[in-house]
């Protein structure tokens, strides 16, 4: 599994005044719900300010979160599901989500938090998605990320 060696966040984080957008893709509802509910859990921990935004799928995140830090957004969390077929489409949609989001962080100079599941298959995306019984939970990392670098960010501010 991708975790592991992941680092353990044992640090409660206060991301008070902290204003973060969540966009999500709707493909594969059952999957992406568990990722915006693990982005939920960590924002509220840390007690940070933010909303979500649904997007028609992942190609289209990276306009969104742009427009979202552009409109004073501190920090961005795209979630989104995309799962290989048997056609190039998947290489397609995930490099243009993965580009743009780097593209839209560094355009910006500020965090998107990065919870795009590039999956083989369904029960891969179930063992990520923060579900019961799952292994991971890449929308409380994702947002985890995006609010412990727009508070790294904030700090080389001041």
């Amino acid at each position: 599994m991708s975790g592991k060696g992941a680092p353990e966040a044992t640090d409660q984080i206060d991301a008070t005044g902290l204003d973060v957008v969540v966009v999500a893709g709707m493909w594969h509802d059952v999957i992406t719900d568990g990722l915006i509910a693990g982005a939920q859990r960590a924002l509220e921990a840390a007690r940070a300010s933010w909303r979500l935004v649904r997007v028609p799928g992942s190609f289209e995140l990276p306009v969104v979160a742009k427009a979202a830090l552009e409109q004073g957004a501190d920090a961005v969390v795209a979630l989104g599901v995309i799962i290989r077929g048997g056609t190039p489409h998947f290489d397609f949609v995930s490099n243009a989500a993965t580009d743009g989001l780097t593209r839209v962080a560094i355009d910006t100079g500020k965090p998107v938090g990065f919870g795009v599941l590039t999956l083989d298959d369904e029960a891969q995306g179930i063992a990520r998605a923060g579900l019961p019984g799952s292994e991971e939970d890449k929308g409380f990392e994702a947002a985890d990320a995006a609010m412990r670098t727009a508070l790294t960010l904030r700090s080389l501010r001041a």
